[in-house]
């Protein structure tokens, strides 16, 4: 019988994916529920399970642009199951790991290299170093063809083809297609400038290293900027309710929440997964919602609801080495913070010249939305707060909470 396996549904806005990769080969067997190919549309990428076990027949091709409800391929679950399966697939999991080769006392090949074991028997018999082998395999297993590779280019890397005048096309993927369509639909449609603004980042830098260790032992993650930026956002956001809204037709939308987009750079280009009702976390909080939407974009694993429906847009360039910037609105929000290089500068101080851990500051907003007043305002909080993080536990100076000032 012979099971079809059709284009999910995977949101509501989406017509399209494109099959991006078969992880299951033409008559290769499949268990139920494994992995079998990879979808992409313009958001995300989706994974196409085996809804019973059987041999995978592919009827779309990889790169084919697919709409939701079309046929990707089938199981035939009436297929005898290989006589070595078993046995395979143990191999295909642990992968052959590559032990030394042994010549005059001399090291030539790296062990626990995982490959394949027609791989693994021409590296012990030619003798190749492993570290001038790049894998191309799935889970970066050395294959066949990585070993005659490197055996026909001796001593450089193939990767990188000295003096190369080729042109490599490469079709462009839904994400980056998306990207594209947005970057631009915000720049033609906004009033978009930028603020900038410099903030000392000692006294923060000061609390990390005072408490990092602790705060791991207790909460089980690291203490990073991104809390610390993203508490002061949301307590400037609701002082300048503007910067945390949109503008829907001839309505401007106010929200009295903070979803947080971050935006993180995964393998297949920028996404934004949201942090929701931010406000509300604490450190620590933010800190744990950080590293699983990090590890999930990663992995290629965030979904639709993940990536949707923030408010305020927090981009850190300087992972990156970036000083300075002018990030692009994530429509349709009304404004993003761009964080950039922390660099030690001579600042003034008191008439003296000190040399301070300083980071540039950018907030790019829709002037439509927002004032000068809202812009400049919200990121001088931000500074605030960021030089003061004691004013962090109540967003503001902790006398004049007591008093109620």
């Amino acid at each position: 019988m012979a099971l079809e396996i059709k284009v999910p549904t995977v949101g509501e806005s989406i017509n399209e994916v494109t099959l991006v990769k078969w992880l299951k080969k033409e008559g290769e067997w499949a268990e139920r529920d494994e992995v079998i190919a990879e979808l992409e549309s313009e958001k995300a990428t989706f994974e196409v399970n085996a809804e019973q076990a059987g041999a995978v027949k592919q009827i779309a091709k990889e790169g084919d642009t697919l709409a939701i409800g079309d046929l990707v391929g089938s199981i035939d679950t009436e297929a005898p199951k290989p006589a070595l399966t078993a046995q395979a697939e143990k191999v295909e999991d642990v992968g052959t790991a590559v032990k030394p080769a042994i010549t005059n006392g001399i090291t030539t090949a790296v062990s626990d290299v995982k490959a394949t074991p027609v791989a693994a028997a021409i590296i012990a018999d030619k003798k190749v170093d492993s570290q001038n082998i790049v894998a191309s395999g799935s889970n970066g297993r050395i294959v066949k063809q990585d070993v005659l590779t490197a055996l026909s280019n001796p001593g450089r890397n193939p990767e990188k083809a000295s003096f190369s005048r080729e042109d490599r096309p490469e079709k462009m993927s839904n994400l980056r297609k998306t990207i594209s369509r947005r970057l631009v639909e915000a720049k033609n449609t906004t009033a978009m400038l930028t603020t900038f603004n410099e903030v000392d980042m000692g006294p923060v830098m000061e609390i990390r290293k005072k408490f990092k260790d602790k705060f791991k032992e207790q909460h089980g993650v690291n203490l990073g900027f991104m809390s610390f930026f993203t508490k002061a956002c949301c307590y400037a956001l609701q002082e300048f309710p503007s910067v945390n809204a949109y503008l829907d037709g001839e309505n401007i939308i106010y929200h009295e929440y903070c979803d947080i987009s971050i935006a993180v750079s995964a393998p297949k280009g920028l996404v934004v997964p949201v942090i929701r009702n931010a406000e509300s976390l604490s450190m620590a909080g933010i800190e744990a919602a950080v590293v699983d939407l990090a590890t999930k974009a990663k992995n290629n694993k965030l979904t639709i609801e993940e990536m949707t429906g923030g408010t305020f847009t927090i981009t850190n360039g300087g992972i990156f080495g970036s000083m300075m910037s002018t990030p692009i609105i994530n429509i349709p929000q009304s404004a993003i913070l761009g964080m950039h290089n922390i660099v030690e500068r001579p600042m003034a101080v008191n008439g003296q010249v000190v040399i301070k851990p300083m980071m540039y500051l950018a907030l790019s907003y829709d002037h439509r939305i927002i004032d000068g007043r809202e812009s400049v305002g919200f990121l001088v909080k931000v500074k605030q707060l960021l030089e003061n993080p004691a004013l962090l536990l109540f967003g503001k100076d902790p006398v004049n909470a007591l008093l109620e000032l």
